[in-house]
C-alpha cells in the first residue's frame, strides 16, 4: 500500500463538476492499493499518517502531527501509485489490487479514518476526479506499509 502525502493550503476534488470533498489547510493522500493489502495494512497506514509530524510547530520544524495543526484530511484513491515503472516506456499496472476488491478496502480505509479523526473528506472511487490544490512548501512524502 502506498501514500503520497502533500501538505495542502487547501484541496479540493471535483466530479463531473460537482465538488466531492474539499479542505482547507491539511493533507491531501493520494492512495495505491496494491494485491496483497488488506485492511490490517491499510489501518497502519492510516495510523502513520495521521500521526504523522508534517507541520510546523512553534519553532517552525516539523513537529505537529495534522490534529495538532487543527488540519483537514482528503482521501483520493489513485490505483497508478501501484504501478511498476523501472521497465520499458509503458507503466505497469499488475501489482494494483483489482477494481471490486480495492473499492472494497477503499471505503473500509475511509470508515476507518473517520473513526479516528473528524476532518475527514473524500473523492470517488474509479471517478474521473479533477484535483485542485496548493502545495504548501511544497511538501511531500510518500509512505509505503509492506
Amino acid at each position: 500500500m502506498r501514500a503520497l502525502l502533500q501538505r495542502v493550503l487547501e484541496a479540493k476534488v471535483v466530479v463531473d463538476g460537482e465538488t466531492t470533498g474539499e479542505i482547507q489547510h491539511g493533507i491531501l493522500v493520494f492512495l495505491g492499493i496494491g494485491k496483497e493489502d488488506d485492511l490490517v495494512k491499510g489501518k497502519k497506514l492510516i495510523d502513520k499518517i495521521l500521526k504523522y509530524r508534517f507541520f510546523d510547530d512553534e519553532q517552525g520544524k516539523m513537529g505537529w502531527n495534522i490534529n495538532q495543526a487543527n488540519g483537514g484530511l482528503l482521501l483520493v484513491s489513485q490505483f497508478t501509485l501501484m504501478a511498476q515503472t523501472q521497465k520499458g516506456l509503458r507503466p505497469d499496472f499488475g501489482p494494483a489490487m483489482p477494481p471490486n476488491d480495492a473499492k472494497a478496502l477503499y471505503e473500509e480505509l475511509v470508515s476507518y479514518a473517520k473513526s479516528q479523526f473528524d476532518n475527514v473528506q473524500t473523492g470517488i472511487f474509479g471517478a474521473d476526479m479533477k484535483v485542485h490544490l496548493v502545495n504548501d512548501g511544497p511538501v511531500t512524502f510518500n509512505l509505503e506499509i509492506e
